[in-house]
């Protein structure tokens, strides 16, 4: 019984260590379900200003800025 107990234990250790290393690869992202990747407050927003999957935030900003049909996005990410 000794034995099994171990086993079931590292195992668990062995899946948490895997899940934190994917998190912090990016691998595995967690969202709560009020913000959208930088923004305070994502209601509202029209999607063409949403940042995009993948991108950050300061790059998808200055994005938005170099166009005109765009720039009125930017009053959402202050």
């Amino acid at each position: 019984m000794e034995i099994e107990g171990k086993s079931f234990l590292y195992g668990a250790l062995i899946i948490i260590l895997l899940l934190l290393a994917a998190v912090s690869m990016g691998i595995i992202k967690f969202n709560s379900g009020n913000s959208v990747q930088g923004e305070s407050s994502s209601s509202g927003m029209p999607e063409k200003c949403k940042v995009p999957a993948g991108q950050d935030v300061s790059s998808w900003k200055e994005h938005l800025g170099h166009h005109a049909e765009t720039q009125d996005c930017l009053k959402y990410y202050k």
